[in-house]
Protein backbone atom coordinates (compact mmCIF):
# COMPACT_ATOMS: atom_id res chain seq x y z
CA UNK A 1 0.00 0.00 0.00
CA UNK A 2 2.33 2.78 -0.83
CA UNK A 3 1.93 6.04 0.77
CA UNK A 4 1.68 8.39 -2.37
CA UNK A 5 -1.26 7.97 -4.50
CA UNK A 6 -0.47 7.49 -8.12
CA UNK A 7 -2.12 9.83 -10.77
CA UNK A 8 -4.65 8.94 -12.58
CA UNK A 9 -7.92 9.96 -13.83
CA UNK A 10 -11.33 11.32 -11.87
CA UNK A 11 -13.24 8.54 -10.54
CA UNK A 12 -17.28 8.54 -10.84
CA UNK A 13 -18.85 10.01 -7.25
CA UNK A 14 -20.88 6.61 -7.25
CA UNK A 15 -18.13 4.30 -8.08
CA UNK A 16 -19.63 3.02 -11.11
CA UNK A 17 -17.34 0.55 -13.34
CA UNK A 18 -17.44 0.31 -17.14
CA UNK A 19 -19.93 -2.45 -18.59
CA UNK A 20 -16.92 -4.27 -20.04
CA UNK A 21 -15.06 -4.31 -16.84
CA UNK A 22 -18.00 -5.99 -15.31
CA UNK A 23 -19.13 -8.24 -17.73
CA UNK A 24 -15.67 -10.58 -16.78
CA UNK A 25 -16.11 -10.53 -13.39
CA UNK A 26 -14.61 -13.22 -11.19
CA UNK A 27 -14.09 -15.13 -14.14
CA UNK A 28 -10.01 -15.23 -12.44
CA UNK A 29 -11.30 -15.23 -9.07
CA UNK A 30 -12.70 -12.56 -6.53
CA UNK A 31 -11.24 -11.26 -3.64
CA UNK A 32 -11.54 -8.34 -1.38
CA UNK A 33 -8.61 -6.58 0.37
CA UNK A 34 -8.58 -4.87 3.61
CA UNK A 35 -6.47 -2.23 4.82
CA UNK A 36 -6.25 -1.75 8.49
CA UNK A 37 -4.58 1.77 8.55
CA UNK A 38 -3.06 1.40 12.14
CA UNK A 39 0.23 0.78 13.91
CA UNK A 40 1.23 1.28 17.70
CA UNK A 41 4.70 2.59 16.66
CA UNK A 42 5.98 2.94 12.71
CA UNK A 43 8.82 1.27 11.60
CA UNK A 44 11.51 2.68 10.13
CA UNK A 45 11.50 1.28 6.86
CA UNK A 46 7.90 1.04 6.23
CA UNK A 47 6.56 3.07 3.45
CA UNK A 48 2.63 1.43 3.91
CA UNK A 49 -0.40 3.88 4.08
CA UNK A 50 -0.27 3.41 7.94
CA UNK A 51 -0.85 5.72 11.10
CA UNK A 52 0.10 6.32 14.81
CA UNK A 53 -3.01 7.64 17.24
CA UNK A 54 -0.91 10.83 16.95
CA UNK A 55 -0.99 11.29 13.29
CA UNK A 56 -4.81 10.95 12.85
CA UNK A 57 -5.67 14.32 14.05
CA UNK A 58 -9.25 15.04 15.37
CA UNK A 59 -12.43 13.18 13.37
CA UNK A 60 -10.52 9.79 13.38
CA UNK A 61 -10.96 6.85 15.91
CA UNK A 62 -9.96 3.22 15.42
CA UNK A 63 -13.55 2.80 17.18
CA UNK A 64 -15.67 3.86 14.03
CA UNK A 65 -13.78 2.05 11.04
CA UNK A 66 -15.68 -1.05 11.05
CA UNK A 67 -18.51 0.63 10.31
CA UNK A 68 -16.78 2.93 7.64
CA UNK A 69 -15.23 -0.68 5.98
CA UNK A 70 -18.16 -2.08 5.84
CA UNK A 71 -19.93 0.74 4.52
CA UNK A 72 -17.65 0.15 1.36
CA UNK A 73 -18.17 -3.25 1.72
CA UNK A 74 -21.96 -2.35 0.75
CA UNK A 75 -20.50 0.11 -1.83
CA UNK A 76 -18.97 -2.51 -3.38
CA UNK A 77 -22.32 -4.65 -3.69
CA UNK A 78 -24.04 -1.90 -5.38
CA UNK A 79 -21.25 -0.91 -7.81
CA UNK A 80 -20.58 -4.29 -8.60
CA UNK A 81 -24.67 -5.45 -9.34
CA UNK A 82 -26.26 -8.61 -8.63
CA UNK A 83 -23.72 -10.45 -10.21
CA UNK A 84 -23.98 -14.08 -8.65
CA UNK A 85 -20.14 -14.80 -7.80
CA UNK A 86 -18.82 -15.13 -4.24
CA UNK A 87 -15.56 -14.33 -2.98
CA UNK A 88 -12.95 -16.86 -3.15
CA UNK A 89 -10.51 -14.91 -0.69
CA UNK A 90 -10.33 -11.75 1.87
CA UNK A 91 -7.48 -10.35 3.37
CA UNK A 92 -6.97 -8.10 6.31
CA UNK A 93 -3.49 -6.07 5.81
CA UNK A 94 -2.20 -2.76 7.59
CA UNK A 95 -1.20 -1.40 9.70
CA UNK A 96 -1.78 -3.70 12.09
CA UNK A 97 -5.35 -5.28 11.63
CA UNK A 98 -5.54 -7.00 14.93
CA UNK A 99 -4.98 -3.79 16.78
CA UNK A 100 -8.90 -3.63 16.22
CA UNK A 101 -11.23 -5.80 18.62
CA UNK A 102 -11.50 -9.18 17.12
CA UNK A 103 -14.98 -8.35 17.16
CA UNK A 104 -14.79 -5.42 14.70
CA UNK A 105 -12.75 -7.90 11.66
CA UNK A 106 -15.05 -10.53 11.69
CA UNK A 107 -18.30 -7.78 11.71
CA UNK A 108 -16.18 -6.38 8.48
CA UNK A 109 -15.91 -10.42 7.42
CA UNK A 110 -19.82 -10.81 8.27
CA UNK A 111 -20.91 -8.31 5.78
CA UNK A 112 -18.74 -9.37 3.28
CA UNK A 113 -20.63 -12.94 3.48
CA UNK A 114 -23.93 -11.35 3.50
CA UNK A 115 -23.29 -8.74 0.57
CA UNK A 116 -21.23 -11.56 -1.50
CA UNK A 117 -21.46 -14.71 0.05
CA UNK A 118 -18.13 -16.59 0.82
CA UNK A 119 -17.05 -19.25 -1.23
CA UNK A 120 -17.03 -22.89 0.59
CA UNK A 121 -13.40 -23.16 0.62
CA UNK A 122 -13.02 -19.31 1.12
CA UNK A 123 -9.28 -18.30 2.51
CA UNK A 124 -9.84 -15.83 4.97
CA UNK A 125 -6.15 -13.90 6.13
CA UNK A 126 -5.27 -11.55 8.33
CA UNK A 127 -1.58 -10.06 9.09
CA UNK A 128 -0.28 -9.47 12.96
CA UNK A 129 2.28 -8.56 14.92
CA UNK A 130 2.81 -11.24 17.16
CA UNK A 131 2.95 -8.95 20.79
CA UNK A 132 -0.85 -7.89 19.23
CA UNK A 133 -2.53 -11.12 19.83
CA UNK A 134 -3.29 -13.81 22.60
CA UNK A 135 -5.07 -16.87 22.59
CA UNK A 136 -8.54 -15.66 23.45
CA UNK A 137 -7.62 -13.19 20.43
CA UNK A 138 -7.05 -15.57 17.92
CA UNK A 139 -9.95 -17.70 19.53
CA UNK A 140 -12.61 -15.19 18.27
CA UNK A 141 -11.22 -14.99 14.66
CA UNK A 142 -11.18 -18.88 14.24
CA UNK A 143 -14.80 -18.90 15.25
CA UNK A 144 -15.60 -15.56 13.37
CA UNK A 145 -14.31 -17.45 9.72
CA UNK A 146 -10.67 -16.60 9.60
CA UNK A 147 -8.56 -19.81 8.18
CA UNK A 148 -5.15 -17.65 7.74
CA UNK A 149 -2.53 -15.99 9.82
CA UNK A 150 0.14 -14.42 8.61
CA UNK A 151 2.52 -12.94 11.72
CA UNK A 152 4.59 -10.46 11.18
CA UNK A 153 7.99 -12.17 12.71
CA UNK A 154 10.77 -10.18 10.37
CA UNK A 155 13.74 -11.53 12.32
CA UNK A 156 14.45 -13.53 15.63
CA UNK A 157 17.89 -11.15 16.28
CA UNK A 158 16.96 -8.48 18.70
CA UNK A 159 20.02 -5.83 17.11
CA UNK A 160 18.42 -6.29 13.70
CA UNK A 161 14.48 -5.69 15.12
CA UNK A 162 15.85 -2.64 16.66
CA UNK A 163 17.15 -1.97 13.35
CA UNK A 164 13.88 -2.13 11.62
CA UNK A 165 11.63 -0.53 14.79
CA UNK A 166 10.14 -3.69 15.76
CA UNK A 167 9.13 -3.50 19.07
CA UNK A 168 7.90 -7.37 19.62
CA UNK A 169 10.39 -10.08 21.47
CA UNK A 170 11.54 -12.58 18.96
CA UNK A 171 11.05 -15.26 21.49
CA UNK A 172 7.12 -14.50 21.46
CA UNK A 173 6.77 -15.70 17.77
CA UNK A 174 6.96 -19.86 18.76
CA UNK A 175 4.47 -18.74 21.01
CA UNK A 176 1.67 -17.22 18.95
CA UNK A 177 2.04 -20.23 16.13
CA UNK A 178 1.22 -22.56 19.05
CA UNK A 179 -2.19 -20.26 20.21
CA UNK A 180 -2.73 -20.48 16.33
CA UNK A 181 -2.75 -24.21 16.21
CA UNK A 182 -4.46 -24.47 19.29
CA UNK A 183 -7.33 -22.11 18.02
CA UNK A 184 -7.95 -24.25 15.21
CA UNK A 185 -5.18 -22.71 12.64
CA UNK A 186 -3.97 -25.11 9.67
CA UNK A 187 -2.57 -22.14 8.01
CA UNK A 188 -0.04 -20.13 9.37
CA UNK A 189 2.94 -17.68 7.79
CA UNK A 190 5.61 -16.09 8.92
CA UNK A 191 7.18 -13.27 6.96
CA UNK A 192 10.96 -12.44 7.15
CA UNK A 193 13.03 -9.34 5.89
CA UNK A 194 16.59 -10.06 5.00
CA UNK A 195 19.13 -7.61 4.22
CA UNK A 196 18.45 -5.09 7.21
CA UNK A 197 21.88 -3.09 7.69
CA UNK A 198 24.04 -4.58 10.18
CA UNK A 199 22.52 -8.42 9.46
CA UNK A 200 25.28 -10.94 8.80
CA UNK A 201 25.00 -14.40 7.10
CA UNK A 202 24.50 -15.81 10.32
CA UNK A 203 22.23 -13.71 12.29
CA UNK A 204 19.80 -14.36 8.48
CA UNK A 205 20.75 -17.97 9.45
CA UNK A 206 19.28 -18.00 12.84
CA UNK A 207 16.15 -15.79 11.97
CA UNK A 208 15.49 -19.04 9.17
CA UNK A 209 16.17 -21.76 11.81
CA UNK A 210 13.86 -19.36 14.39
CA UNK A 211 11.08 -19.46 11.48
CA UNK A 212 11.54 -22.82 10.68
CA UNK A 213 11.46 -24.57 14.42
CA UNK A 214 7.75 -22.78 15.10
CA UNK A 215 6.63 -25.85 11.80
CA UNK A 216 4.96 -22.68 9.70
CA UNK A 217 2.82 -23.55 6.77
CA UNK A 218 4.11 -20.96 4.69
CA UNK A 219 6.97 -18.08 4.90
CA UNK A 220 7.52 -15.10 2.85
CA UNK A 221 10.89 -13.37 3.28
CA UNK A 222 11.61 -10.43 1.34
CA UNK A 223 14.59 -8.27 0.91
CA UNK A 224 14.54 -4.95 2.63
CA UNK A 225 14.01 -2.18 -0.02
CA UNK A 226 15.07 1.47 1.34
CA UNK A 227 11.68 3.23 0.39
CA UNK A 228 12.44 7.21 -0.09
CA UNK A 229 10.64 9.27 2.29
CA UNK A 230 10.85 6.74 5.39
CA UNK A 231 13.10 7.11 8.11
CA UNK A 232 15.49 4.23 7.17
CA UNK A 233 15.94 5.98 4.42
CA UNK A 234 17.03 9.22 6.24
CA UNK A 235 19.46 7.45 8.46
CA UNK A 236 21.36 5.93 5.67
CA UNK A 237 21.37 9.27 3.47
CA UNK A 238 22.99 10.63 6.79
CA UNK A 239 25.49 7.73 6.77
CA UNK A 240 24.15 6.23 10.22
CA UNK A 241 24.11 2.89 8.45
CA UNK A 242 24.84 1.31 4.99
CA UNK A 243 22.44 0.60 2.18
CA UNK A 244 21.57 -3.33 1.51
CA UNK A 245 24.54 -4.84 -1.03
CA UNK A 246 23.45 -6.66 -3.80
CA UNK A 247 25.46 -9.18 -3.54
CA UNK A 248 25.03 -9.40 -0.02
CA UNK A 249 21.02 -9.90 -0.59
CA UNK A 250 21.88 -12.81 -3.06
CA UNK A 251 23.68 -14.70 -0.74
CA UNK A 252 20.88 -14.25 1.61
CA UNK A 253 18.25 -15.37 -1.10
CA UNK A 254 20.39 -18.45 -1.94
CA UNK A 255 20.25 -19.23 1.54
CA UNK A 256 17.09 -18.78 2.85
CA UNK A 257 15.95 -21.20 -0.75
CA UNK A 258 18.34 -23.85 0.30
CA UNK A 259 17.45 -23.70 3.98
CA UNK A 260 13.86 -24.07 3.12
CA UNK A 261 13.77 -26.45 0.65
CA UNK A 262 15.43 -28.57 3.11
CA UNK A 263 12.70 -28.39 5.40
CA UNK A 264 10.14 -29.27 3.14
CA UNK A 265 8.98 -25.56 1.66
CA UNK A 266 8.85 -24.97 -1.89
CA UNK A 267 8.75 -21.75 -3.83
CA UNK A 268 5.79 -21.09 -5.47
CA UNK A 269 6.84 -16.83 -5.90
CA UNK A 270 9.88 -15.59 -6.21
CA UNK A 271 9.62 -14.48 -2.03
CA UNK A 272 6.84 -17.28 -1.26
CA UNK A 273 7.37 -20.94 -0.22
CA UNK A 274 4.71 -23.14 0.91
CA UNK A 275 4.89 -26.73 2.55
CA UNK A 276 2.25 -27.95 0.08
CA UNK A 277 0.19 -25.87 -3.06
CA UNK A 278 -2.81 -25.88 -0.75
CA UNK A 279 -0.53 -23.73 1.83
CA UNK A 280 0.01 -21.44 -0.82
CA UNK A 281 -1.38 -17.73 -0.45
CA UNK A 282 -4.49 -18.04 -2.96
CA UNK A 283 -5.43 -14.30 -2.02
CA UNK A 284 -1.53 -12.98 -3.58
CA UNK A 285 -2.24 -15.41 -6.71
CA UNK A 286 -5.00 -13.68 -7.17
CA UNK A 287 -2.85 -10.57 -7.66
CA UNK A 288 -0.10 -12.42 -9.29
CA UNK A 289 -3.00 -13.86 -12.38
CA UNK A 290 -4.89 -11.00 -12.99
CA UNK A 291 -8.11 -11.88 -11.16
CA UNK A 292 -10.86 -9.45 -9.64
CA UNK A 293 -10.35 -7.83 -5.79
CA UNK A 294 -12.07 -4.69 -4.27
CA UNK A 295 -9.44 -3.14 -1.70
CA UNK A 296 -11.65 -1.34 1.16
CA UNK A 297 -9.73 1.32 3.55
CA UNK A 298 -8.22 4.36 2.52
CA UNK A 299 -5.50 3.96 0.12
CA UNK A 300 -6.05 0.73 -0.51
CA UNK A 301 -6.13 0.20 -4.30
CA UNK A 302 -8.60 -2.55 -6.78
CA UNK A 303 -8.88 -4.26 -9.68
CA UNK A 304 -11.94 -5.34 -11.71
CA UNK A 305 -11.61 -5.98 -15.46
CA UNK A 306 -9.09 -3.82 -16.26
CA UNK A 307 -9.85 -0.85 -14.47
CA UNK A 308 -7.73 -0.16 -11.87
CA UNK A 309 -8.78 2.57 -8.76
CA UNK A 310 -7.73 3.71 -5.56
CA UNK A 311 -9.11 5.02 -2.69
CA UNK A 312 -8.30 8.83 -0.60
CA UNK A 313 -5.32 8.56 1.35
CA UNK A 314 -5.88 9.64 4.78
CA UNK A 315 -8.49 7.99 7.51
CA UNK A 316 -10.00 11.94 7.85
CA UNK A 317 -10.72 12.08 4.20
CA UNK A 318 -11.78 8.11 3.92
CA UNK A 319 -14.26 8.73 6.67
CA UNK A 320 -16.23 11.34 5.24
CA UNK A 321 -16.75 9.90 2.19
CA UNK A 322 -18.13 6.90 3.91
CA UNK A 323 -20.36 9.28 6.26
CA UNK A 324 -21.91 10.26 2.74
CA UNK A 325 -22.21 7.49 1.38
CA UNK A 326 -19.69 8.53 -1.65
CA UNK A 327 -17.43 6.40 -3.40
CA UNK A 328 -14.03 6.69 -1.33
CA UNK A 329 -12.05 6.38 -4.88
CA UNK A 330 -9.56 9.27 -5.44
CA UNK A 331 -8.57 7.93 -8.91
CA UNK A 332 -9.03 5.22 -11.21
CA UNK A 333 -6.98 3.99 -14.41
CA UNK A 334 -8.58 1.81 -17.36
CA UNK A 335 -5.75 -0.34 -18.82
CA UNK A 336 -5.13 -0.74 -22.56
CA UNK A 337 -4.44 -4.80 -23.67
CA UNK A 338 -0.89 -3.85 -24.11
CA UNK A 339 -0.49 -2.49 -20.19
CA UNK A 340 -2.44 -5.08 -19.43
CA UNK A 341 0.09 -7.70 -20.92
CA UNK A 342 3.01 -6.28 -19.56
CA UNK A 343 1.68 -6.74 -16.26
CA UNK A 344 0.68 -9.90 -16.90
CA UNK A 345 4.65 -10.69 -17.74
CA UNK A 346 6.01 -8.67 -14.40
CA UNK A 347 3.74 -10.79 -12.27
CA UNK A 348 3.21 -14.50 -13.68
CA UNK A 349 6.77 -14.91 -14.57
CA UNK A 350 7.42 -15.05 -10.63
CA UNK A 351 5.62 -18.11 -10.40
CA UNK A 352 6.74 -21.43 -10.27
CA UNK A 353 3.76 -22.49 -12.61
CA UNK A 354 4.96 -20.42 -14.80
CA UNK A 355 3.72 -17.60 -18.02
CA UNK A 356 2.77 -18.96 -21.43
CA UNK A 357 4.85 -18.04 -24.05
CA UNK A 358 1.32 -16.65 -25.67
CA UNK A 359 2.16 -13.47 -23.34
CA UNK A 360 5.00 -12.71 -25.34
CA UNK A 361 5.40 -10.28 -28.34
CA UNK A 362 7.35 -11.04 -31.30
CA UNK A 363 10.13 -9.42 -29.75
CA UNK A 364 9.86 -11.30 -26.75
CA UNK A 365 9.71 -14.60 -28.27
CA UNK A 366 12.83 -13.94 -30.34
CA UNK A 367 14.87 -12.53 -26.50
CA UNK A 368 13.56 -16.25 -25.12
CA UNK A 369 16.17 -18.23 -26.64
CA UNK A 370 18.95 -16.21 -25.23
CA UNK A 371 17.68 -16.47 -21.94
CA UNK A 372 17.39 -20.56 -22.01
CA UNK A 373 20.91 -20.02 -23.73
CA UNK A 374 22.09 -18.33 -20.71
CA UNK A 375 20.72 -20.79 -17.96
CA UNK A 376 17.63 -17.55 -16.31
CA UNK A 377 14.17 -19.67 -18.26
CA UNK A 378 13.38 -23.19 -18.48
CA UNK A 379 10.76 -23.70 -21.29
CA UNK A 380 8.45 -26.65 -21.82
CA UNK A 381 4.85 -27.33 -23.02
CA UNK A 382 5.03 -23.57 -23.74
CA UNK A 383 5.76 -22.32 -20.44
CA UNK A 384 7.98 -20.35 -18.84
CA UNK A 385 9.87 -20.92 -15.57
CA UNK A 386 12.69 -19.13 -13.98
CA UNK A 387 15.54 -21.60 -12.90
CA UNK A 388 17.36 -20.91 -9.64
CA UNK A 389 19.64 -18.43 -11.40
CA UNK A 390 16.84 -16.77 -12.99
CA UNK A 391 15.10 -15.88 -9.83
CA UNK A 392 17.91 -14.03 -8.79
CA UNK A 393 17.95 -11.70 -11.70
CA UNK A 394 14.04 -12.09 -12.31
CA UNK A 395 13.84 -8.67 -12.90
CA UNK A 396 16.64 -8.57 -15.87
CA UNK A 397 14.60 -11.19 -17.50
CA UNK A 398 11.34 -9.17 -17.39
CA UNK A 399 12.95 -6.41 -19.19
CA UNK A 400 14.80 -8.67 -21.77
CA UNK A 401 11.33 -10.42 -22.18
CA UNK A 402 9.21 -7.00 -22.77
CA UNK A 403 11.82 -4.94 -24.88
Amino acid sequence: MPSVLPPGDPAPADGSLPAESLSTLGEKGLGFYVHVPFCTVRCGYCDFNTYTAIELGEGVSRQTYADQAIEEVRLARRVLGERDHQVDTVFFGGGTPTLLPAQDLTSILGSIKDEFGLADDVEVTTEANPDSVDLAYLQKLREGGFTRLSFGMQSAVPHVLRTLDRTHDPERVPLVVEWAREAGFDQVSLDLIYGTPGESIDDWRTSLEAALASNPDHISAYSLIVEDGTALARRVRRGEIAMPDEDDLADKYELADKTLQNHGLTWYEVSNWATEESQRCRHNMLYWQGGDWWGVGPGAHSHVGGTRWWNVKHPKAYADRMSAKQSPAHAREILPEEDRRVERVLLELRLADGLSTDALDDEGRAALPEQVRRGLVTVADETIVLTDTGRLLADAVVRDLLP
